[in-house]
């Protein structure tokens, strides 16, 4: 979806789990905290952090991943922050559209005019994480198993947009939104 708002409008996008893996280099916000919460295990030849190496050790261990998490989510927010006030001293773009898993967790809702909530019936979500990431079916059930419900995220989104499989129709419920007529 956001592709298509990027090739379509005059906007910024920011992937938040982009950021996050920015955020993970050398030099960078969370570089040095990661490796002293992990050691150098965690690091590869070139020291940079193996991040397949960090998500194994966190996918087995719940308190090392909130650790994990406050620090890469109060970095990527404050960088997000950043890229909104740069984007506003340009004013260059119209619209600022921020991707991120945990939108409402971490309370987006803050920063952000309005949430958007991208929906897929469960059945959908499974066949596109088999499909287009080989993901097998309890590694799926542990990701679902961490997502909010359908009505946490209805009751905090301010609109929803259907995507259970034609495209040209999700891109129609975008048009509407964004106030192009259909």
């Amino acid at each position: 979806m956001l592709s298509y708002i990027g090739e379509h409008y005059h906007c910024r996008i920011i992937r938040a789990d982009e950021t996050a893996h920015l955020l993970y280099e050398k030099g960078q916000a969370c570089y040095q905290a990661l490796v002293e919460l992990f050691g150098k295990q965690i690091l590869d030849e070139n020291d940079a952090i193996d991040k397949k190496k960090m998500a194994e050790l966190i996918f087995r261990d719940r308190d090392l991943l909130e650790k994990v998490n406050a620090i890469i989510h109060p970095a990527v927010k404050q960088y997000i922050l950043e890229q909104i006030a740069k984007e506003k001293e340009k004013n260059q773009a119209d619209y600022f559209f921020i991707e991120a898993a945990l939108l409402i967790e971490e309370h987006y809702d803050q920063i952000a005019d309005e949430l958007w909530y991208i929906h897929s019936d469960v059945a959908v979500r499974k066949e596109r994480l088999v499909r287009n990431r080989q993901y097998s079916e309890q590694k799926i059930a542990d990701i679902m198993e961490g997502q909010l419900s359908e009505g946490e995220f209805r009751k905090h989104c301010q609109r929803v947009i259907t995507n259970n499989g034609n495209l040209e129709e999700t891109y129609q419920q975008i048009k509407c939104i964004m106030g192009d007529e259909v």
